[in-house]
């Protein structure tokens, strides 16, 4: 099997549908169809469900797990070979699926170690253990739980998330809400996928509820100020609270939720068995070792951009 075949493969997969696919690949559809055939041949199983769309089988899902492996591996040996015989520390490839948590310790790190480059990608915690079994990334950072073998972690902090409202809104004066209170209210939150829609989801869900949902927002900055317009209210983690008084912010009133779950916990993650390079090590000793708290280094005081 031909490396480029294997690579064709794993966006057919990933796409699962070839005219995306080879527009991506920049192939002729045709010669794609061809590429995956071949690999079926070869295995002698089928790799997609051809009836109406196409869809990754059983089988496919199986031998796309094993080539994001091996395709990883290879990758790794060569970072590793660069590193090596370049004698410096390399690249780290950070995923998260929000950064806004991360500007702290991501600038302390490149203050101490300018020469690295740092990789940022955006990712649902979903799709985040495949991403570290393939090496595709060195670490990621997740506010819900991965759920997949082969992968380390460490706890970084908890918080709570509470509601926001309006200042003008009838329950701005209130210190604490139920989730049933809530439930006729429009609420502004993130895409699925994303943690703090996925905590909503299961909030109301554990109270047999569905959130009256106004608007999906990618700009998750765009949230506090969509919410003191008047659009809606919505969940916000108390880590966003702490950063308010350094940066613009809507004026908007914090409501705690009557809920034990409503919390999100942030980890660390890699893979068991990844080779690390210098300078992911070097990543993954600053995030452990930040404190939340203060944002500032363990030990050493808040670090502050003049205005």
């Amino acid at each position: 099997m031909e490396l480029n075949s294997l690579r064709q493969f794993l966006v057919v997969a990933r796409l699962e549908h070839l005219s995306r696919a080879a527009d991506e690949l920049r192939v002729a559809q045709p010669s794609l169809s061809r590429t995956i055939a071949r690999l079926e041949s070869e295995l002698g199983m089928p790799l997609f469900d051809r009836s109406g769309r196409l869809r990754l089988n059983a089988t496919g899902k199986l031998f796309r797990d094993h080539v994001e492996r091996a395709l990883g591996e290879l990758d790794a040996g060569r970072r590793a070979v660069s590193e090596a015989t370049s004698e410096g520390l390399g690249i780290v490839r950070l995923a998260s699926e929000t950064f806004l948590t991360l500007t702290g310790p991501l600038a302390a790190f490149k203050r101490a170690h300018p020469a690295v480059e740092i990789e940022l990608h955006w990712s649902s915690s979903e799709d985040m253990g495949r991403h570290l079994r393939a090496q595709d990334v060195d670490l990621c950072i997740a506010s819900q739980s991965i759920h997949a073998e082969g992968l380390e972690s460490t706890h970084l902090f908890d918080e709570a998330v509470s509601v926001v409202v309006p200042l003008d809104h009838p329950l701005a004066d209130r210190t604490t809400v139920t989730v049933d209170e809530l439930a006729d209210q429009p609420f502004i939150t993130a895409r699925k996928g994303h943690w703090l829609r996925r905590l909503l989801d299961r909030l109301f869900a554990t109270h047999g509820l569905t959130p009256k949902i106004v608007c999906e927002s990618d700009e998750h900055s765009a949230i506090a100020s969509l919410i003191s317009a008047g659009l809606g209210i919505g969940l916000v983690p108390a880590f966003a609270r702490r950063t308010a008084p350094h940066a613009p912010h809507a004026p908007v009133a914090w409501i705690t939720v009557d809920s034990a779950d409503c919390r999100r916990t942030v980890t660390l993650y890699w893979g068991t068995d990844s080779h690390l390079s210098a300078a992911a090590r070097l990543m993954r000793t600053t995030i452990t070792r930040w404190d939340w708290t203060t944002g500032a280094p363990q030990g050493e005081r808040p670090f502050h951009v003049p205005a």
